[in-house]
């Protein structure tokens, strides 16, 4: 993966998207002294199917901004909108857009936005639509006839600047970043802060879930990446 970059910004549909296979990732670049932000797309209000999506909200509000700690990441935003029913279309890439100006990063991070996870494990809507609208909204940023009402009158406020799209847990992986083990740890804690919805998951311990999953994560990309691990992405230039 290039490293010559100082800012990056990852949009995904859910809370606990990132810590499903990327955190590790982060956790290398924050102690190397990057910059990265979170934006949710939903408040994944309704992942929890004994919570009902207000308090579920909360609860998975307050996850993320843990988890996101335990990696280095201090800033996530929440773009409200409706866990399961996100709608591939303008008001999402004008959103995200709107985030990626803000933040102006030059990566821009988010989650397998493909079919599938691999032969027959069928992708969800959320993350389809969000990772296509990521793709999308790397474009829409830098252009000013495109959602100009985002721009200061008279000045600019666009973001021509994201060099590349890595998406995570694609198929189709092109580059890969080396963890090491301090870094798992972090991943393990961040995948940790989730505790009410692992807890709707599985009947293991939390850290024993989060441990078990994040070392086989990791573990996937190792035999085609140097037999060291790693997390994969797809990378798109631009």
């Amino acid at each position: 993966m290039p490293d010559d970059w100082e800012r990056a910004l990852a949009v995904v549909a859910h809370p606990d998207d990132m810590e499903y296979g990327a955190a590790a990732a982060v956790a290398e670049w924050t102690a190397a002294g990057k910059q990265v932000a979170y934006v949710m797309v939903t408040r994944g209000e309704a992942g929890i199917d004994g919570l009902e999506p207000g308090e579920c909200a909360r609860v998975r509000e307050a996850e993320q901004h843990a988890s996101a700690g335990k990696v280095g990441v201090t800033a996530v935003e929440f773009l409200g909108h409706r866990d399961g029913v996100i709608e591939e279309g303008v008001p999402l890439r004008r959103d995200i857009a709107a985030a990626v100006r803000r933040w102006r990063p030059e990566l821009l991070l988010t989650i397998n936005h493909r079919e599938t996870w691999g032969p027959r494990l069928w992708n969800t809507p959320d993350h389809r639509a969000v990772g296509r609208a990521v793709l999308d909204a790397a474009g829409d940023a830098g252009n000013r006839w495109i959602f100009p009402e985002q721009l200061v009158p008279g000045g600019d406020g666009t973001w021509d600047g994201v060099r590349w799209v890595a998406v995570a847990g694609s198929p189709d992986a092109t580059h890969a970043v080396a963890v090491g083990e301090e870094a798992v740890d972090r991943a393990v804690a961040s995948l940790s802060e989730h505790r009410a919805y692992i807890a709707a998951l599985s009947d293991d311990p939390v850290e024993s879930y989060a441990r078990s999953f994040t070392e086989w994560a990791v573990g996937l990309g190792a035999e085609r990446f140097g037999g060291r691990q790693c997390v994969a992405f797809e990378l798109y230039p631009r």
